[in-house]
């Protein structure tokens, strides 16, 4: 969840480690550090709050120095406080980390033992401590370094710096993500290619269990048994790390804009010339073989899974069973023969998603990423990745990539059709052609934002909001909801327009908002029951529908959003954008930081 960053440099770190960590605070934003080591010296600045208050900081109190490591952080153990802050140093280390040390109370008795004190309430205190107390009984910085990491249980990404060592460098990672960066004269470390990309286009991604000694000039990577290890280093495409508003005023506002754009480039990516079939440029998969599908995920990327479970099994006539990555990891169900694992995230780095793809390994009969990150720890670990070209994504919560990965299930489920002979050619080629116009349409759905906003207002002073929807539409009611308490800290809830009258009718007030997910499709006049049901007890509904269904039931429905005719294949794509519209507006009104909501994090590499 927290951001790591270092830099052995020629020229000023502080800069460039700010910089770089602004890339990173998507990560975390409860509190930012740096440490340099300047003429041998090790110093440090720290800061709560977002990463600007370090910068302020670092105007009035300089640091200086050609070494250095920074931190963006996520609080897991211990408050947000400067205390608690990284880089924690003990004597002459310091130590930047990303993940959790499970075992850090157990270190903590044995060094509390030797004399050593403490003063935070950090796990990582304890990573510096330990290499601190290998130095005192000899140890030299590296060999401390790698003496600690081995005592070391649970997910981590570390980077070692040392007083006296200006041209040194430690950096190990298990569990949670770290690149290694070549420049010329210069060796950089971060949590990933975009905190680098300013300094270079040259990366080295670390595998699990390996740790690295760098220096300007070197570069050596051990494994998890200490041997010597030959990771291979890539070019990374600079325009995909790009991170800037693009003239918008949030981050998420340009990433709701790019969504017609990115979505013709993931349709393009596994279309054929002929644009009548689908290919998976980077392997295949024999749908015929596959018997059941099993679906991971977390947070909005399992919502994309449960409206891909509706594609599976009315298109390709195959079971689907999804399940959140935290659950599934521990409830270690059995995989029977012939099933087909498929495992989202929008990193690649989720720790639970991860967790859950390595307990299916061996017991699977294949396994699928569908990612944002080609290089993702998930990606690499998967028998086939599928990248959904969604490009860099800042803001928080998920947007472009949620619609990016339902593009990619949807072509995915279609190929299954098509292999398992459950569609007719005509009715694929059909929904392929209505999919290769969907970009136009989406430019269409994007100009709600004006009446979105205007809604929103409103919204604004409710303090519950009730999402209700039929079929696809449920689970895109599900993320319509997340999304509403992600950024604008509303408590909203989603169910099945049929479960209406099983309890949470009892809700309903002239207080509340209902907003209904309702394409005029086969499901449209139940849901508009349901609707009447909330309407007939003074509930206040806001209909999300089509021109025909606000026809049909848009009388006395207190707002209606009205979104370009659609397939119903495709409805839950489309939707999508009022879904975020809705929440963003909402979160303006209210006054909440957007892109950076409190407590929240992108890239959840924890349990």
């Amino acid at each position: 969840m927290c951001g790591i960053v270092g830099v052995l440099g020629t020229h000023e770190v502080a800069p460039l480690l700010v910089e770089a960590l602004k890339r990173l605070e998507y990560r975390g934003y409860d509190s930012a550090g740096i440490a340099t080591v300047n003429k041998g010296r090790l110093e440090r600045r720290r800061a709560v709050g977002k990463l600007v208050n370090l910068s302020d900081l670092l105007v009035h109190d300089p640091l200086a120095g050609t070494s250095g490591i920074g931190h963006t952080r996520w609080a897991t153990h211990g408050a947000p406080s400067v205390t608690n802050a990284h880089p924690h140093q003990s004597g002459p280390v310091a130590v930047v980390h990303n993940g959790i040390i499970e075992n850090f109370r157990e270190l903590r008795e044995e060094l509390a033992l030797k004399g050593r004190t403490f003063v935070t309430q950090t796990d990582t205190e304890t990573v510096a401590l330990l290499a601190h107390q290998y130095m005192i009984e000899g140890a030299s910085a590296r060999d401390a370094a790698e003496k600690t990491i081995a005592r070391l249980h649970g997910a981590f990404a570390l980077a070692f710096l040392f007083d006296g060592e200006s041209d040194l460098m430690i950096a190990a990672r298990k569990g949670s993500p770290l690149a290694i960066g070549h420049g010329d004269g210069e060796m950089y470390v971060g949590s990933d290619a975009i905190a680098l990309a300013p300094m270079t286009d040259r990366i080295t991604y670390l595998e699990e269990g390996d740790w690295a000694i760098l220096t300007r000039t070197s570069l050596e990577i051990r494994d998890a048994n200490g041997a010597l290890a030959n990771r291979s280093e890539r070019r990374i495409q600079i325009d995909n790390t790009r991170v800037d508003k693009g003239g918008h005023k949030h981050f998420m506002a340009k990433e709701i804009a790019e969504q017609p754009r990115v979505i013709g480039e993931a349709v393009r990516h596994y279309l054929d010339q002929s644009g009548e079939s689908i290919v998976l440029p980077q392997g295949d998969i024999d749908f015929t073989k596959v018997r059941r599908i099993v679906m991971v995920a977390c947070g909005t990327a399992y919502y994309a899974c449960y409206t891909a479970k509706y594609w599976f099994e009315q298109l390709a006539r195959v079971p689907v069973e999804i399940d959140v990555a935290s659950e599934f990891r521990y409830r270690e169900p059995p995989i029977e023969e012939g099933t087909l694992a498929i495992f989202v995230s929008q990193s690649g780095e989720t720790a639970d998603t991860l967790a859950a793809l390595r307990y299916c390994r061996d017991k699977a009969q294949s396994i699928v990423a569908v990612v944002n990150v080609p290089e993702s720890s998930i990606a690499r670990e998967s028998d086939l990745a599928l990248p959904i070209h969604a490009g860099t994504e800042i803001g928080v919560a998920s947007t472009k990539a949620f619609t990016c990965q339902l593009t990619v299930l949807l072509m995915l489920s279609l190929k299954a059709a098509e292999q398992r002979k459950a569609m007719e050619a005509p009715e694929r080629i059909r929904l392929l052609s209505a999919l290769r116009g969907l970009p136009s349409t989406l430019v269409a759905g994007l100009e709600i934002n004006a009446a979105t906003e205007s809604l929103s207002r409103k919204l604004a002073e409710a303090q519950d909001v009730l999402f209700l929807g039929r079929g696809p539409m449920y689970p895109l009611a599900l993320e319509a909801a997340l999304k509403l308490k992600e950024i604008s800290y509303i408590h909203a809830e989603a169910y099945a327009s049929g479960e209406l009258k099983h309890g949470p009718i009892a809700l309903i007030d002239s207080k509340m908002p209902v907003i209904v997910m309702a394409p005029r499709d086969a499901l449209f006049d139940k849901t508009v029951s349901n609707m009447q049901e909330v309407m007939a007890r003074g509930g206040k509904v806001v209909l999300v529908t089509d021109t025909e269904g606000r026809v049909e039931a848009g009388e006395g429905v207190w707002e209606t959003i009205i979104m370009p005719r659609v397939d119903p294949v495709l409805a839950p794509i489309l939707y999508a954008i009022p879904a975020q519209l809705i929440a963003y507006h909402t979160a303006i009104a209210k006054g909440t930081d957007v892109d950076q909501p409190r407590n929240l994090a992108k890239s959840v590499t924890v349990e």
